[in-house]
């Protein structure tokens, strides 16, 4: 991978655990010259992530739409600042400057872009890892949730395989670097789709 799209919150709880995970997240990535693209917010885990890996030496490539910069959450010191005018293409180009995606711990818009690329990777329109990094249990509800999807046959088992998990964040970087996707054919072909 030379770059990685993190969607992580615009808030931070203070955790030192997160803290940790953040910093070793940013070292792995400057390390292998993985540059970072994210939302572009200067606060919370995305300002936190952003900082480690500029003063690591590593790349930040932020993409923020005008509304969130008129609010003044805009980080101004990256490599490289994105101006968009809505969220979707917010979403649209930080999976267009990516090779995986990873998800920190968040809120609702955290949710909401990862369960969208996820989408996007079970119907086939990418083929790039996406990962949870579960820091604390953080999303142990959550993954949780998608196997009792599976349990009552609302997801298949291979498209729950999409999603790469662990609380490490060398680990996990090293197991979406392995990851090959299988564009889930059955699923159009039970539809009569193609």
């Amino acid at each position: 991978m030379q770059s990685l799209c993190v969607f992580c919150g615009a808030n931070f709880n203070g955790d030192p655990v997160l803290k940790q995970a953040i910093e070793q997240l940013a070292e792995v990535m400057v390390s292998r010259d993985i540059a970072l693209v994210f939302g572009g917010g200067r606060v919370g885990v995305m300002g936190l992530l952003a900082d480690a890996v500029l003063s690591s030496g590593g790349k930040a490539i932020g993409v923020i739409p005008q509304f969130l910069m008129d609010k003044e959450v805009g980080h101004t010191w990256l490599t490289e600042l994105h101006i968009v005018e809505t969220m979707h293409q917010r979403k649209q180009m930080m999976s267009d400057l990516c090779d995986g995606i990873m998800m920190l711990p968040g809120g609702f818009g955290t949710l909401e872009e990862f369960f969208e690329v996820l989408t996007w990777l079970q119907l086939g329109l990418h083929q790039k890892p996406i990962g949870v990094l579960n820091i604390n249990g953080f999303y142990d509800f959550l993954l949780k949730q998608m196997d009792v999807m599976v349990e009552q046959r609302f997801l298949k088992p291979t498209n729950r395989e999409l999603v790469i998990t662990s609380a490490d964040a060398i680990e996990l970087v090293n197991m979406m670097a392995d990851f090959k996707a299988h564009p889930d054919d059955v699923w159009f072909k039970d539809r009569n789709l193609t």
